[in-house]
């Protein structure tokens, strides 16, 4: 466990603990406020992540930005993004249980020195990890969960989203009841 963020982002940037960091180009950190109470994680990054080295970066980065935007959030203000697994799974695949307990080190020790109040998982794969193994995401999106003092909600990938534009509104909602708990808890960084 590092205890500042320089040691863990250069330790992460050489990790080599499996296969996934053959086919990289970038180690996909994370990104954000460091400070926030809010942290959002996905799965792994995709292919304009793996280019450019930061998470949500491509097209379901781009609707992500619109749903902060749109509840009064910025990527770079007020949350903290990470992903479970840092480098690209190929072709965009889900990451392997076992690429996953390589990597999920890293995580826990961004969120031990974010100390989030909200953490919000992005599809299913982050969720199932995250919250736990058998959450249905479709049923059970929108809704908290305290875990360990944690308030934990699931929502919907971008990705999926863009697959499947009639659930955005459902989305939306998501985001929508985040607002509201972040104003509840009064966790809101960039109103600090």
């Amino acid at each position: 466990m590092y205890n500042n963020w320089s040691d863990l982002e250069k330790a992460c940037l050489q990790c080599e603990k499996c296969g996934l960091c053959s086919g990289r180009h970038n180690v996909v950190f994370g990104v954000g406020n460091r400070r926030s109470k809010v942290m959002f994680v996905g799965e792994g990054p995709g292919e304009n992540e793996d280019l450019q080295g930061e998470p949500f970066v491509g097209r379901g980065g781009q609707l992500l930005d619109k749903y902060l935007a749109a509840v009064d959030l910025d990527r770079k203000t007020n949350v903290y993004i990470g992903n479970i697994v840092k480098c690209r799974p190929p072709k965009n695949r889900d990451p392997l249980p076992e690429e996953q307990e390589a990597c999920i080190d890293w995580l826990r020790n961004q969120f031990a020195l974010i100390r989030p109040k909200i953490v919000v998982c992005l599809g299913r794969v982050a969720a199932m990890r995250i919250m736990k193994p058998d959450i249905k995401i479709t049923k059970e999106h929108g809704e908290f969960i305290d875990k360990n003092g944690t308030l934990m909600m699931a929502t919907l990938h971008p990705a999926a989203l863009l697959r499947n534009p009639g659930q955005k509104p459902a989305a939306f909602e998501d985001f929508l009841k985040l607002r509201e708990k972040i104003d509840e808890l009064g966790c809101d960084v960039a109103k600090q």
